[in-house]
């Protein structure tokens, strides 16, 4: 790939258990690559999700069907003839990325730490500190690490603001999401530990499907609580802007309410978040809530410092704000079109 115009074909995992992360961090690197003159195709599940698709589509991406059987994967992404593939998957197997480099077609692999099993010309791992993990790199293979490159869509870009906002009313105002489809079930367990700080606030809970908002339904605030059900929506960056504290999962939004600087409270909701949750806690960047199975049984003590501290909230805003300019993708989609040069770490 060079700065001509290409064909970039994008094959992420998405669905009902996968949840939309993948889609939507490649859906940044998309809007990229198409500001710069390059097309785009998505090749995943979006059927499966609405939301993805509106996503997607809306933005005036093409989008295929993947394949039934896995092992038909590469050569459905290579019969589009793309000039290079993004893959972004916890589940296809190795030979399609080995099957795709083989037919002279460039690779982008996101991976989350171990980047084992993914063989690609270029390896993106946009987490807090990757910077600093030694993962062997392949002769041939380039890595890009850490929050440097985060890829940010046109929504978070247009609404981080030009310095950290200072927000703060009488009561505080909490956004609590969890991804498009909450996968684990996270916002009741949260809402229910949001009312068991006996604190004033008023909160925004967006509610992925029927299921999750009936279970948010049955708590009961205490006084000075009011609750608002949404679901998912375009102007979330807006609501997570506004807002003075935010409650998500330790995924891609992680690195979304830095950039946007949001002091954002954070739950560990998978094992695969795992790393990034303890990283950006110790980092000081975000506060800790804990890990999701032991929220369902047990307190969250650090929420009810997280909503009766305005200076707490304000020294997060202002780091994470510090953390993350928003201009990650540019970094990765200038040494895409420089034809991935062959340098090994550029961390």
């Amino acid at each position: 790939m060079t700065a001509a115009p290409a064909l970039v074909a994008f094959r992420c995992d998405a669905g009902p258990r996968d949840g939309i992360g993948h889609v939507m961090r490649c859906v940044a690197l998309a809007e990229e690559f198409a500001t710069r003159g390059h097309q785009i195709v998505f090749v995943a599940d979006l059927d499966s999700v609405p939301w993805a698709r509106s996503q997607v589509l809306g933005r005036g991406f093409a989008a295929a069907v993947p394949p039934t059987d896995p092992d038909d994967d590469a050569k459905a992404l290579i019969a589009l003839r793309p000039d290079m593939v993004v893959l972004d998957s916890y589940r296809l197997p190795s030979s399609v990325y080995d099957d795709v480099r083989a037919a002279g077609v460039r690779t982008l692999a996101l991976v989350d730490g171990d980047p084992a099993g993914r063989p690609a010309d270029l390896w993106l791992d946009q987490n807090i500190g990757a910077e600093a993990d030694r993962w062997p790199v392949p002769d041939g293979t380039t890595r890009l690490a850490g929050l440097d490159y985060a890829l940010m869509r046109d929504d978070l870009r247009s609404e981080r603001p030009a310095t950290p906002d200072r927000l703060e009313g009488p009561v505080p105002t909490v956004l609590a999401f969890f991804g498009g489809t909450d996968p684990f079930g996270a916002a009741p367990v949260v809402l229910e530990r949001l009312v068991g700080t006996g604190q004033p606030w008023q909160a925004t809970v967006v509610v992925a499907n029927e299921q999750t908002a009936a279970a948010c339904r049955e708590i009961v605030p205490a006084a000075g609580q009011e609750v608002r059900l949404i679901a998912p929506t375009p102007t979330l960056a807006r609501e997570a802007r506004a807002a003075d504290l935010v409650l998500s999962g330790a995924g891609t939004s992680s690195w979304e309410l830095l950039c946007l600087g949001a002091a954002a409270g954070l739950v560990c909701v998978a094992d695969n978040q795992a790393t990034s949750y303890e990283r950006a806690v110790e980092s000081g960047l975000v506060a800790g809530l804990g890990y999701l199975e032991a929220l369902r049984s047990g307190p969250a003590p650090a929420l009810a410092g997280l909503v009766g501290e305005a200076p707490r909230r304000a020294e997060l805003r202002e780091r994470g704000w510090n953390a993350v300019d928003g201009r990650g993708r540019e970094r990765v989609a200038d040494v895409c079109e420089a034809g991935f040069p062959r340098t090994g770490d550029r961390t």
